[in-house]
């Protein structure tokens, strides 16, 4: 191969990922005359708009070198607490965000304080978290959605600031916040080095368990505020929302070109893995495309990227 094919392959390898994206929004496109209309896009934003804050909130944990498998049953538990406070009652509507909010937030402080002070591994700690967070939202709701929401609660999801729906802007500040935070700060330097090496940044003066807290915190966090935008998009606080939703948001990192190894990863590549998986996601609807069937592509994505990583990572050795 000349110098010029060597020198093409590695700039579509630097972009395979726009690459694959764009291939599958022409295949739905000439499959379905539904897929490419300005309707269509806007579902596949508001749908994107809750799982991109879980995303963000993986991508941090990811680059610490953990992993939270939690994400899912805290947007459920959060949706349920943030119902309860403003059910019946319109004036509770801030109260009810920042509960909604406090909840994943404490749950991520307790899952980062066991993973950085009791030293139990991330996937052992998060797992107990699901259940447990799954459970609690179970024992708030008594089983049953919490319905009778007012409509400024609703309003969440359904307004908008010129033309613009209020998950959406949302999601773009959220990315952009955390954009900043990773490549203009000396916070997000401190994480790549804790993912890529957690005693050389312990020699060096990096307080890690610090990186590790705060990484499992605002992935909480996060994660409760998409419980708030899922519950007021269903309108009501069901314990079932999220499920599965821990999947995408691992999905969206990995395939985004994360290293589950921690230390490498780009919140651009995490936010190109979402619109992935979120265009998947609408195109199979659309298409009717059965729900296991999705989770098997979904699945067989990150079993790929996964394989592409750990293979780049031998050849860099």
């Amino acid at each position: 191969m000349g110098m010029y094919g060597r020198v093409l392959l590695s700039a579509l390898g630097r972009r395979a990922m726009i690459v694959i994206l764009l291939a599958i929004i022409v295949a739905f496109a000439l499959l379905s005359d539904r897929f490419a209309t300005l309707s269509n896009a806007q579902t596949i934003l508001q749908g994107a708009s809750a799982l991109s804050l879980l995303a963000i909130g993986q991508t941090l944990v990811v680059l610490s070198g953990g992993i939270d498998l939690s994400v899912g049953s805290l947007v459920a538990l959060s949706g349920v607490i943030a119902s309860l406070v403003v059910q019946g009652n319109p004036d509770m509507l801030l109260p009810a965000v920042l509960a909604g909010v406090g909840v994943g937030l404490f749950a991520g402080l307790v899952s980062g304080l066991l993973v950085a002070v009791a030293g139990v591994p991330p996937f052992i700690v998060t797992l107990g978290m699901l259940t447990s967070a799954s459970g609690l939202a179970y024992v708030f709701s008594n089983g049953s959605p919490i319905s009778g929401l007012p409509e400024n609660f609703l309003a969440i999801s359904s307004g908008s600031v010129f033309g613009v729906q209020i998950p959406i802007i949302i999601m773009v500040i959220a990315f952009a916040a955390f954009l900043i935070l990773l490549t203009r700060t000396a916070y997000g330097m401190r994480l790549y080095a804790v993912g890529g090496n957690p005693t050389a940044s312990r020699i060096a003066g990096v307080r890690v368990p610090v990186i590790y807290v705060s990484a499992y915190a605002a992935s909480g966090a996060l994660a409760g505020l998409a419980g708030v935008i899922l519950a007021s998009r269903v309108t009501a606080g069901i314990p079932t929302t999220g499920a599965g939703y821990e999947l995408d948001s691992i999905a969206a990192v990995v395939v985004g070109g994360a290293s589950l190894l921690g230390g490498r990863g780009t919140l651009r590549g995490t936010a190109l893995g979402l619109f992935l998986i979120q265009t998947l996601n609408n195109g199979f609807d659309i298409l009717n495309v059965t729900s296991y069937v999705q989770k098997i592509v979904k699945g067989a994505l990150i079993v790929v990227a996964v394989f592409v990583d750990v293979h780049a990572n031998r050849r860099r050795s």
